[in-house]
């Protein structure tokens, strides 16, 4: 059996013999199948750390094709904290604004950020290819640096053997099959998860019962920077609803809804996606600009997940774990918060500070974020396309609404877009003991804000932090973690919005990952010890 060859946008791991495919063997602390955003994410994070991260993928480097584009300020923030966020920001299409029209009039208009002091935007629009790009640069940084990470291009899982306290797995390669072992592995291997498949384990949920067109063109064009999206839109053969996004490259990304009884190959005929096209632009400047179409695709609304992300030493990670419709980007955003998640604490388990149990509180988090992805889609996918005459009726009644009264606009659902989880009474959080701004409760991940030199941030470098503002602390070490301390003595005015609210002072305990653990009213060393305690879980 030969390895699966893929064409490329960027080839960025070429396939390359190593050793360990003329011996016997090898055991890997951890190895990533999938070298996707989240696999790499994963392996940065791991690599940065320390802990060495073996990513296998079939591909040599990002796939052709823009698919996911949107990318949340919370990602953008995770990326920072790994050194690849900069190039992502300076390539990527920043936007704040979204618009919505119901037939040929706008609804309403809304600013996903409206507030200053924050380094990144509330999204860019970057090609996937680009993201991806992306990371590698930064793996190989680290790599210079010592980080101990290996990407293996045109490596291709074909089986996995469950072993006590570990698994094995063959690969295919060009030049011929090997074996390696993993302590754990970590499926990040897409929707179509091949070793989901080899495990028999199940991806339940919902398909709903309709089907997009993704049309990428190249062309000029003076549209804003914004999220432009269309109930019954004007221009004809649109369907029920378009969207448009700007990506870089004078690239522009528009959807179209074409129903459910369809004739797919039809539909990706490019002189019916070129009349479609024509119409939108049409109806938009009176005129067809030259453009070309870069790539096209036809997918199908899908909310489904695992019932668990954690099987023993085997982890499910992204769209392999979960998925959800592309409107509200929401999916690649949720997996990189799966790899925020689950890295440190693999790294803290394999260097024995931590018992194997923590890894369950990833499943639980996590299963819990996609919870909360999913309802929001198939909420958004219900209003978006209505399967009845009552349903219509009063999504319609809500468009109308919406354009006249403010009351009725957060009832229009285009598609929620990304936002952080927050973990809300999960049992590694608490307390808090300062009943603060709701935004920085325990659960939630560190909002940022200027600080003298920079931004808050800048100062969390993936490890328990304590944060004192407007007060002192120590660094505190307990179950054989050290967490530093970062003073603010005058916080700025965004500072005090989001983190003192009330208070003249405050303390923080903030996990690797970002998110608050407790927070407190002033520095008291034995509540943060066991808070960081029941961070990892081991309170009892």
């Amino acid at each position: 059996m030969v390895a699966v060859r893929y064409q490329t946008a960027f080839k960025l791991y070429p396939y390359a013999r190593v050793p360990a495919q003329s011996q016997a063997p090898l055991r890997h602390p951890v190895v990533i199948v999938g070298g996707g955003p989240i696999g790499l994410a994963l392996a940065l994070d791991l690599g940065l750390k320390g802990t060495p991260a073996l990513v296998l993928d079939d591909h040599e480097g990002a796939g052709l094709g823009s698919k996911a584009i949107c990318f949340a300020k919370r990602t953008l923030d995770i990326a920072h904290r790994l050194g690849a966020a900069a190039p992502m920001v300076d390539k990527g299409v920043v936007w704040n604004t979204g618009r919505v029209f119901h037939a040929d009039g706008q609804v309403f208009e809304f600013n996903l950020l409206p507030e200053d002091g924050h380094r990144h935007p509330a999204f860019i629009n970057l090609q996937q290819p680009y993201f991806e790009r992306y990371l590698v640069e930064a793996i190989k940084k680290a790599q210079a640096d010592g980080a101990p990470i290996e990407i293996r291009g045109a490596n291709q899982v074909t089986g996995i053997t469950r072993e006590k306290g570990f698994t094995t797995l063959d690969v295919d390669t060009p030049d011929g099959p090997y074996r390696i072992e993993a302590d754990y592995l970590i499926a990040c291997d897409g929707a179509r998860s091949p070793l989901r498949d080899m495990m028999g384990l199940t991806f339940d949920g919902r398909v709903f019962e309709d089907n997009f067109l993704i049309a990428d063109v190249h062309m000029k064009a003076d549209f804003p920077t914004e999220r432009w999206f269309w109930f019954d839109p004007p221009f004809e053969g649109a369907g029920q609803s378009a969207l448009l996004h700007k990506q870089p490259d004078d690239i522009w990304r528009i959807d179209f809804q074409l129903g459910w009884d369809i004739d797919r190959k039809a539909e990706l005929d490019p002189a019916r996606i070129r009349a479609r096209v024509d119409a939108m632009l049409s109806s938009q400047t009176g005129t067809v600009p030259e453009y070309e179409l870069e790539w096209t695709s036809i997918y199908t609304f899908q909310c489904r997940r695992m019932q668990t992300f954690r099987h023993g030493n085997v982890i499910f990670a992204g769209d392999s774990a979960h998925q959800v419709s592309p409107f509200g980007a929401r999916g690649a955003n949720s997996g990189v918060q799966d790899a925020d998640n689950l890295g440190w604490k693999l790294d803290l388990v394999l260097r024995g500070l931590a018992d194997d149990s923590l890894l369950d509180s990833y499943a639980t988090e996590r299963e819990y974020g996609a919870d909360e992805n999913i309802l929001n889609s198939s909420r958004a996918t219900d209003f978006m396309t209505p399967k009845t005459e009552i349903s219509t009726i009063f999504r319609n009644a809500v468009l109308d609404l919406a354009g006249r009264h403010a009351f009725a606009r957060p009832l229009v659902n285009s598609g929620r877009l990304s936002v952080p989880c927050t973990y809300d009474g999960f049992p590694h959080f608490g307390p808090d003991a300062l009943q603060g701004p709701a935004a920085t409760r325990p659960g939630a991940p560190c909002v940022d804000a200027p600080v003298e030199d920079g931004f808050l941030l800048d100062h969390l470098h993936g490890r328990f932090t304590i944060l004192a503002l407007g007060c002192t602390a120590d660094a505190v070490s307990a179950q054989g973690i050290d967490a530093g301390v970062v003073e603010i003595a005058t916080p700025s005015d965004a500072m005090t919005r989001r983190y003192l609210g009330d208070a003249e002072q405050a303390v923080y305990l903030i996990r690797p990952d970002q998110h608050v653990v407790a927070r407190w009213p002033g520095f008291d060393a034995q509540a943060i010890a066991a808070a960081i305690a029941r961070a990892i879980g081991k309170d009892s």
